[in-house]
């Protein structure tokens, strides 16, 4: 998580409705307490929790100001909205904090402090406020990051927090108190404690707490969405029933769309094409992009969606009445997302990815896919396949544990389907293999479906995997081999093969060049 924290915001909010100059000492008082001071005030000697005739005996020209908290909301909100201009699904913590998904911004800036560094910018050209920005895993140490302006590197929250005393805990002055009685002066110490013990002695609360002082959270964020009236709808007159007509609708919605959100200075990235038909069906696809959507670009994308609605193979039953654009994520007009292609935004990166999404159009999402290799077993395992436009995965961790991965090197070639094959002895019996994993003799031919016969110089093998045995209904026991080929002829050389033995059946799960 990415927290912009803006230090002393009851002060600065309450300073800007008074008009009150910025470096004049201010605190803001309730119940004739200070519970916010600024650093001007701090200089002289003013403190949270301080009495107000106290605070004003210290510092004689200490304005004093009221709370309240809507007012803070108020005046926060352009800071939300100028994080909002450069990182989609902003939470807003509390009139001074905002949280966002660290992944996206750290991404297109090319790393977290650079992110960091751009929001702090963003939110002092755009609001006058002067701001810092933490980074960590989970919500609670990624705002105690923010606070020393720190980044804390992926998984080292826990050691990150374990320094820090147990009052940066929220709201729990109790349980604070408690902790300190017992001997727990760090969150390192409390978080040492059995998660069962803390729950059993003091309470739910206490174990949530628990939770957060080992660096762990209850919730992801509760992003922020567009409001629904950046929608625009058109009812065409006749039904929709031709491409040619499609076509028109989708150059006017394209730009009517464009235009309604560049009033508001911001761009589409995720856009939701809705239909609906004179016979009640309803029709929805969402095209998620790489960049920010121009006019053409929508329109393109409408008119593709359409052409592939209308003559695809489960087309309406009758023309379309009603189409509706709606930009379900937005970021600033001026923004670009992280190319997918990283060599850059040239001519021919670009007509090649026109004729991509023009393919999703007429075939579908996942008709155009783009591999993310990662760990696992098998060839197919280590590969997940993304639908072109949408964010990739994070691949799964390629280094150990993966007890009965292949390996290197991989196949180059991994069939789709299976190809059925027999592994023979040298008696001509069939190799199998027993429930210990073991050949129950050495091969010496395979023989593919057409007939052809291969005789076995060499192998590897057997590696088990027994997969997924807690679910019978996807559950996997087999076992891989490789074999290396005789010399076949002076244009095939020597072949190897990827065999794999399931259900007392050989196939060949990969080939190697």
């Amino acid at each position: 998580m990415l927290v912009l924290w803006c230090p002393d915001w009851p002060v600065v909010a309450a300073g800007a409705a008074a008009g009150l100059a910025v470096d004049a000492p201010a605190a803001v008082v309730a119940a004739n307490r200070v519970v916010a001071v600024n650093a001007f005030a701090r200089g002289e000697g003013v403190r949270r929790d301080m009495r107000r005739r106290e605070a004003q005996q210290r510092c004689p020209d200490l304005a004093v100001l009221p709370a309240d908290a809507d007012r803070d909301a108020r005046v926060f909100e352009p800071v939300a909205a100028a994080v909002e201009e450069l990182a989609v699904g902003v939470e807003v913590v509390r009139a001074g904090v905002v949280a966002v998904p660290a992944k996206g911004p750290s991404g297109y800036f090319g790393s977290e402090a650079a992110a960091a560094e751009r929001l702090i910018d963003q939110v002092a050209a755009r609001t006058g406020a002067e701001s810092q920005v933490g980074i960590a895993d989970g919500l609670f140490a990624a705002t105690l990051a923010a606070y020393r302006g720190l980044v804390v590197p992926p998984g080292g929250s826990a050691e990150f927090l374990a320094p820090l005393g147990v009052h940066e805990l929220p709201d729990r002055a109790e349980l604070v108190d408690l902790l300190r009685r017992l001997g727990l002066r760090t969150l390192g110490a409390f978080a040492a404690l059995e998660p069962a013990d803390v729950a059993s002695r003091f309470g739910a609360d206490a174990g949530y707490a628990h939770r957060l002082a080992r660096g762990l959270e209850q919730r992801p964020p509760s992003r922020r969405r567009p409001p629904v009236d950046l929608s625009v709808s058109h009812v065409p007159d006749p039904p929709i029933d031709r491409v040619d007509a499609a076509a028109f609708a989708a150059r006017t919605l394209g730009e009517r769309l464009h235009d309604h959100l560049a009033t508001h200075g911001l761009a589409c990235t995720r856009l939701a094409i809705h239909a609906a038909t004179g016979t009640g069906e309803e029709l929805l696809r969402l095209w998620r992009c790489a960049d920010p959507l121009t006019p053409s670009g929508i329109a393109d994308r409408v008119r593709w969606q359409l052409d592939g609605w209308l003559r695809g193979p489960h087309r309406p039953t009758s023309g379309i009445t009603l189409l509706r654009l709606e930009p379900e994520e937005v970021v600033d007009g001026h923004a670009l997302q992280l190319g997918l292609w990283q060599g850059g935004h040239d001519e021919g990166a670009e007509r090649a990815g026109r004729a991509m999404v023009h393919v999703q159009g007429l075939l579908g999402p996942e008709a155009v896919v783009t591999p993310t290799v990662g760990g696992g077993r098998s060839p197919a395992d280590r590969v997940t396949l993304t639908p072109w436009g949408e964010e990739r995965p994070e691949p799964e961790a390629p280094e150990p544990p993966w007890p009965g991965r292949l390996p290197t090197p991989s196949p180059a070639t991994v069939p789709a389907i299976p190809v059925q094959v027999s592994v023979t002895d040298r008696n001509g019996q069939e190799v199998g293999v027993t429930g210990r994993f073991a050949l129950t003799a050495n091969p010496d031919e395979v023989r593919t479906p057409d007939g052809t016969t291969h005789r076995v110089i060499a192998w590897a093998g057997p590696w088990p995997a027994d997969e997924r045995w807690w679910d019978p209904k996807t559950a996997h026991r087999r076992a891989r081999l490789q074999v290396l080929l005789a010399e076949r002829s002076e244009e095939d050389g020597q072949g190897a093969l990827l065999l794999v033995r399931e259900n007392e059946k050989w196939s060949v799960e990969g080939i190697y060049d």
